[in-house]
């Protein structure tokens, strides 16, 4: 599979779960998956200025009856953390989608603290954390997460690898 092709495949699972409200704060890594969910009549796309905002955001659209989705950059799952105490208290069913910096061969040393605490902090919160290590798992691996979440009210991440996001420059 081409790395060009897994947002296109994780927007068909995303659809295939009925994802309505698409939550997120503009990433390089989910710009093409961005792209497809603002061209679809279903989904309703909220640019948000930080991410516990569409933590908020979702909570609020499952207690209306929809169901959605938060992208993210790794780095945004710091900002988050407060607001995951309320998702495990209330039981709210919480699909995120992140895009992993931080990782080998970063070129940001900014990104790498939360790169590598990401997975951790999320398994500490209670999340149930899944790794797409390649371009052929993202889109089982969120449909999977999505069924755990939406059927177990459970919070649900999938970690995309940054190797199949891809790398940026810094300081060139």
């Amino acid at each position: 599979m081409t790395a060009a092709k897994w947002p296109d495949l994780l927007f068909d699972s995303l659809r295939r779960a009925g994802i309505a409200q698409v939550a997120y704060v503009p990433d390089a890594g989910h710009a093409a998956l961005i792209s497809r969910c603002q061209q679809s009549r279903g989904m309703r796309c909220v640019v948000l200025t930080t991410e516990e905002e569409g933590v908020a955001m979702l909570c609020g659209a499952w207690l209306g009856g929809q169901r959605g989705v938060l992208l993210m950059q790794s780095s945004g799952v710091g900002n988050c953390i407060n607001m995951l105490g309320t998702v495990a208290e209330c039981r709210f069913p919480l699909l995120m989608l992140v895009t992993m910096r931080g990782e080998a061969g970063e070129s940001n040393p900014w990104q790498v603290p939360m790169g590598q605490a990401t997975g951790s902090v999320l398994a500490a919160l209670g999340v149930v954390v899944e790794r797409a290590g390649h371009a052929d798992e993202v889109a089982s691996r969120a449909e999977a997460a999505a069924t755990l979440a939406f059927q177990g009210n459970r919070a649900c991440a999938v970690l995309i690898a940054q190797s199949v996001v891809g790398f940026k420059g810094f300081g060139k």
